[in-house]
């Protein structure tokens, strides 16, 4: 077995791993917060018993399970196990991967290949999982925060079993907290009391993962030379700012720095836009996640000023899909630019905003009878379309028509910048609705 948890050296000082290491379950009975898989009536719980499983994708948020629980797939089913990341692994790594597991399967060994974060595989490196998938060479593992049915393409879907894992709850936390002051080989040798349960679930979000290295760094901060050590909400706060926070997406720092990034866009400074895009890249960020972002911004703050905005958001959002990482990093790195540079505009955003605001003071919106479709005799002889004006039968294309709700005043919404394309669809728009412009002048 490609051992991934070597437990071997644990008990030398020199090369302890971490807290969140040491305290993996060794059974899934230790398993925290998934009974509705692995409990008593759980659809996990028969295939452990059994020894025997399908290909699955586990779904949920970081450090509720979904590794440690292919590891145990691994143990129980007696596989031999490998894992490797969808951000650093491509089509040559997974086509070695399966080579050598059909090889081990002539020779009556199974491999159980775990994929973390597989919705970060483009469809490319997706379909080429399909064969071996099919045919058993390898039984695959996915792990995904990302709800697979957008993420995973629907032929590898079709041949997995997904299951969702849940964050853990605060008595889970609790539990969690406890069993690695009694059970781990270095926390046990101290007298340690948790004054504040609350900040380690607070701060962790339902994270396994980070509520042990909160632990783990409350610990080491912590005063030892006296005979009970006192970890309260002061220390474990103190831990956290200490804690690498690029990659704890839940934190502060994730936030703020897509913020940055946008407001960078916006500020139409593509050499800043560049920093914070590198940062988050540094930092491991989802690549779609930045792409959806930019998707956003093209519509909200760049909008008619440049019709081309979206569409080239868009068409990075699909080449990030499609390329992966590393090298979709370009991709990002052209819409960035592109979305910084651009001249910026609002309008369309706010005339939405203008329109939800009548919306919702005006439940009982009636469409006027000319503006109804009517498709059938009955609907005819009710009124729907009379007199219709269809404006392609007119000069320009156009028609002055009344096209609000019953009850609604003509109103101007959309009131277009002088800025880059927009100027030419306000002009326009001047020249059609001229009545309505001029009520704002």
């Amino acid at each position: 077995m490609d051992e991934l948890f070597k437990k071997e050296n644990i008990g030398s000082e020199k090369v302890l791993p971490p807290l969140a290491e040491r305290m993996r379950p060794n059974r899934i009975e230790e398993v925290l917060g998934q009974d509705h898989l692995l409990g008593e009536n759980g659809p996990l719980k028969k295939f452990f018993e059994n020894k025997k499983f399908p290909s699955m994708i586990f779904w949920g948020p970081p450090g509720v399970g979904k590794t440690t629980i292919a590891y145990l797939i691994a143990k129980y089913g007696d596989y031999n196990f490998v894992r490797i990341s969808a951000v650093e692994a491509g089509v040559k790594e997974v086509k070695e991967i399966i080579n050598r597991a059909s090889i081990r399967l002539s020779h009556g060994q199974q491999t159980l290949l775990f994929i973390d974060e597989i919705h970060r595989f483009n469809k490319a490196q997706q379909d080429y999982l399909l064969h071996s998938v099919e045919k058993g060479i390898i039984t695959l593992v996915g792990a995904t925060t990302e709800n697979p049915s957008f993420e995973v393409i629907p032929a590898l879907l079709s041949r997995c079993q997904v299951y969702k894992l849940n964050p853990l709850g605060r008595e889970n936390i609790v539990r969690l907290i406890n069993a690695a002051l009694e059970r781990d080989i270095e926390l046990s040798k101290y007298n340690i009391r948790i004054n504040d349960y609350d900040t380690f679930f607070i701060l962790s979000g339902g994270d396994a993962r980070v509520a042990l290295n909160l632990l783990e760094i409350a610990f080491n901060l912590s005063d030892k030379s006296k005979d009970e050590i006192i970890i309260d909400k002061e220390i474990v706060y103190k831990a956290s700012q200490q804690k690498t926070l690029k990659f704890n997406k839940k934190g502060d720092y994730h936030y703020d720095t897509i913020s940055a990034f946008i407001k960078s866009l916006r500020g139409s400074d593509p050499d800043a836009a560049l920093i914070w895009l590198a940062k988050m890249i540094d930092s491991g960020e989802d690549p779609l996640f930045i792409a959806r972002r930019m998707i956003i911004f093209a519509s909200e703050d760049v909008g008619n000023s440049d019709p081309l905005a979206l569409p080239i958001a868009v068409s990075v959002y699909q080449a990030v899909q499609f390329v992966g990482m590393p090298e979709a990093q370009i991709n990002l790195a052209q819409g960035a630019t592109y979305l910084a540079s651009c001249p910026k505009s609002n309008a369309s955003y706010m005339g939405l905003i203008n329109a939800l605001e009548i919306v919702k003071n005006s439940p009982e919106i009636e469409v006027p009878l000319h503006l109804r479709n009517a498709p059938t005799r009955l609907m005819e002889q009710f009124g729907y379309g009379i007199n219709y004006k269809y404006p392609h039968d007119y000069p320009e294309h156009f028609v002055d028509e009344n096209y609000f709700p019953i009850g609604i005043d003509e109103t101007l919404l959309y009131n277009p910048t002088d800025i880059g394309y927009e100027k030419r669809i306000k002009e326009r728009l001047e020249k059609l609705w001229n009545k309505r412009y001029k009520k704002t002048k």
